[in-house]
């Protein structure tokens, strides 16, 4: 009879531990990363950011989720519901980085050109466009667009981080050209007025292309200025822990690894 109850008592410790062990694998955070092909890019011979950022994370206690796919703007990500995919599992703990900004910049219309297209700026400004289909479309700023992604974030719990896009690799005068006076600024500017961390992801990386100077930098990108290879990734990816770094109260850097 006392054995039996010694194997009873195994097995109910057996079975806490298991339902323990199922509580913390549920509760354990996911980063989420949203964004373009600089982001995640499959490319051969080509890479975002996003692919190998969980190389500077501690895996084991929280999971990386790279949502972000080539060709999008935020205003492309949204209709084609890529965002609503995010928002079906994004829970209380999570995290969002979003970075968009390269396939923004044409005039919003239906055409091929401008399909992906938003209003400059962050303000409440609409267009209202007409498919041939007879669709309507209302087209916002680019800040809109970050806006609703942060605060739908916050709604469920999560922490949204605003990130400015990579430098491309064009330079003037020496230096790389930044993005701060157009979607580097409005990302800038969303990020402060929601009260959020942002990573001038733009600013650091540009940095260390100067650093590097132009015929290094050129090797980052294989056939244009806007698309790295892995090594130019990876060096994106620690420019986002970098500026992640600079702002050591904020709750996802004690995920990273330890350096």
């Amino acid at each position: 009879m006392h054995l039996k109850k010694l194997f009873a008592f195994a097995f109910l410790l057996l079975l806490a531990a298991g339902l323990l062990a199922g509580f913390t694998q549920k509760t354990k955070p996911t980063l989420y990363i949203i964004g373009d092909s600089t982001v995640r890019n499959t490319g051969d011979g080509y890479g975002g950011w996003g692919s190998y950022i969980a190389e500077l994370f501690d895996t084991t206690r929280i999971s990386v989720s790279n949502q972000a796919m080539a060709g999008r703007s935020t205003r492309t990500f949204l209709k084609e519901k890529r965002w609503d995919k995010v928002l079906a599992t994004l829970k209380p703990g999570d995290f969002v980085i979003m970075q968009f900004g390269h396939n923004e910049g044409s005039v919003p219309d239906t055409s091929k050109a401008g399909y992906r297209g938003v209003l400059r700026g962050t303000g409440e400004e609409t267009k209202e466009l007409i498919w041939k289909d007879g669709e309507k479309e209302v087209v916002h700023t680019y800040g809109w667009y970050l806006r609703k992604f942060v605060r739908e974030a916050k709604a469920k719990g999560a922490t949204p981080i605003i990130a400015s896009m990579i430098p491309r690799n064009q330079w003037k005068e020496g230096k790389v050209v930044l993005a701060n006076q157009d979607f580097g600024k409005w990302a800038a500017e969303t990020a402060q007025a929601e009260n959020i961390l942002f990573i001038d992801l733009n600013k650091i990386t540009a940095a260390k292309y100067d650093k590097l100077g132009p015929e290094q930098v050129k090797a980052l990108f294989p056939t244009d200025h806007t698309h790295t290879n892995p090594q130019g990734a990876r060096i994106n990816a620690a420019s986002v822990v970098e500026g992640l770094k600079m702002n050591k109260k904020h709750p996802l850097v004690k995920y990273l690894k330890k350096s």
